[in-house]
């Protein structure tokens, strides 16, 4: 008798259990979520369905975000991985940042990208995916094994570092290696002014050429403070590039 007058007043719409409903409506903001960007790694200011689920999830996230009895809380982390089994990365020993570039990283190669393409500078959903891709290759050592597994799937190495050569004291040699320098430095920049259509390097940025990277601003800072000693032919490439000052 009891549990038919419980039926009934459920489908009068009777809410036995607030917090319960209303992790239910987020819960169905997260499917929306996840339908549209592929993940439940959403950045903390997203919404959806009017919601805030990107700050509900980081809730969600820490030590008994939910909630403190045992049972419930077991429920909600299997509702949320029916959703996204990697919705809370943290347990898989990465970030929630590292978990949305590797879902973009995976969005735009089954778009028909191709990592050659992915330089820095290129986005998905507001992310910079080709920078966050260099940044995995040049930290290769420091992702843990699952993380590597990940990337390699896709076809991801590590970055080719250059061998260091033997130290000569010869002029001629130290020569040799400024003018290796300068030429990686300018394949850098050229390749930077074509994707951006612009001379000016933030100092930070770092410019990946053929695998290996080039702390392009800084080298461009430093060249350019030094370039009363640049040969004439050094200058006349940067001056070609459009750079005034050289």
């Amino acid at each position: 008798m009891l549990s038919t007058r419980a039926d009934e007043l459920e489908e009068l719409g009777m809410i036995w259990d607030t917090a319960d409903a209303q992790f239910q409506e987020n819960l169905a903001a997260a499917r929306a979520y996840y339908a549209e960007a592929g993940t439940l790694a959403a950045p903390r200011h997203a919404t959806m369905l009017d919601k805030p689920v990107g700050q509900w999830l980081t809730n969600l996230r820490r030590p008994g975000g939910l909630g403190k009895d045992p049972e419930r809380a077991a429920r909600r982390a299997e509702q949320l991985a029916a959703i996204d089994p990697d919705w809370n990365p943290g347990q898989l020993g990465w970030t929630v940042d590292w978990q949305r570039h590797y879902v973009g990283l995976c969005a735009v190669l089954e778009a028909g990208g191709t990592l050659e393409e992915l330089l820095p500078g290129v986005t998905y959903r507001g992310d910079d995916i080709g920078r966050w891709l260099a940044r995995q290759q040049r930290d290769w050592a420091r992702l843990n094994t699952e993380q590597q597994r990940r990337l390699g799937v896709l076809g991801v190495k590590p970055a080719v570092r250059p061998q260091k050569a033997t130290v000569r004291t010869s002029a001629k040699a130290g020569a040799a290696k400024g003018s290796d320098a300068f030429t990686r430095g300018v394949a850098a920049l050229t390749q930077y002014i074509r994707r951006e259509a612009r001379t000016v390097v933030p100092r930070g940025h770092t410019e990946v050429v053929d695998g290996t990277p080039v702390r392009l601003g800084v080298w461009l800072s430093n060249i350019k403070n030094r370039r009363d000693r640049l040969s004439e032919q050094q200058l006349a490439a940067l001056a070609q590039l459009g750079l005034d000052w050289a």
